[in-house]
């Protein structure tokens, strides 16, 4: 990891240093919950899929590193953010696949094509507005408050943006999975795939991991085995280890939990 005190960003490195992200010091920062909902992003040769809320852009550029006949795109409404990951998308060589637009998810047809991609993901804000405290840090804050976005919105612009058959999958705090399947049902978008995240061995799921599909016929869900984050000692499991391939230091904190 190398500082760059004039920007006050991070460049951390994945992938065994194939990959690099620059992040803010201070402010949002990806988190595991990321890593992990990048790597059960899977995508046909040729695909197209859409990241709401990108943030510094780390799932689309991570999803093109593994898919590299895929085209991303990724919709970020704080203009900060969507320019780092625009620098992001460049430092990794991807702007020929990788395409961020500065905009408001709910105004999703201003940027991009109904029914125009594969697969949409997302890790969205998931605490109502007056729940909890709220940071004083703005980034940190509309990440993890339905400030600008609630998950109706996440919800409703995916099933428009889908193709027939298309594919949702998105990663939420598994106390708030009953609204996230209610609200998927309730626009046609099918749980078919379905994985809850525990921390440790011993503790409560803290995330749940879900993929629906447009149109898709009710029934028929399929349970992944569980995930744990965390061994006994607080080290990750060689699972989630896997799944980064990178220097774990680098990943702050579940944003969840």
């Amino acid at each position: 990891m190398t500082k760059d005190q004039s920007l006050h960003t991070t460049t951390d490195q994945l992938f065994q240093v194939r990959l690099k992200i620059r992040q803010k010091q201070k402010g949002y920062r990806f988190s595991t919950d990321t890593v992990i909902l990048a790597h059960h992003i899977c995508l046909e040769h040729g695909e197209c899929a859409v990241d709401l809320g990108t943030g510094c852009g780390i799932i689309p550029i991570i999803v093109a590193h593994r898919f590299p006949s895929a085209i991303l795109y990724g919709i970020e409404i704080q203009e900060d953010l969507a320019k780092l990951a625009l620098s992001n998308v460049a430092l990794n060589y991807m702007e020929d696949r990788v395409f961020i637009e500065h905009g408001d998810m709910k105004d999703f047809t201003s940027y991009f094509k109904v029914g125009m991609a594969d697969v949409v993901f997302s890790n969205p804000p998931y605490r109502k507005v007056y729940s909890g405290r709220i940071s004083p840090d703005a980034e940190r804050a509309i990440a993890r408050h339905e400030i600008h976005a609630n998950l109706f919105d996440v919800i409703y612009a995916a099933q428009k943006l889908l193709k027939p058959l298309g594919r949702l999958v998105v990663i939420y705090p598994a106390q708030r999975s009953v609204d996230l399947i209610v609200q998927m049902r309730a626009l046609k978008l099918e749980p078919k795939k379905l994985r809850l995240i525990h921390s440790k061995y011993d503790s409560e799921a803290k995330l749940i991991l879900v993929e629906a599909r447009k149109d898709g016929n009710p029934g028929g869900v399929s349970f992944m085995p569980t995930l744990i984050v965390h061994n006994r000692d607080g080290s990750f499991t060689e699972e989630v280890r896997e799944m980064m391939v990178c220097n774990p230091s680098i990943v702050g904190q579940q944003a969840q939990s």
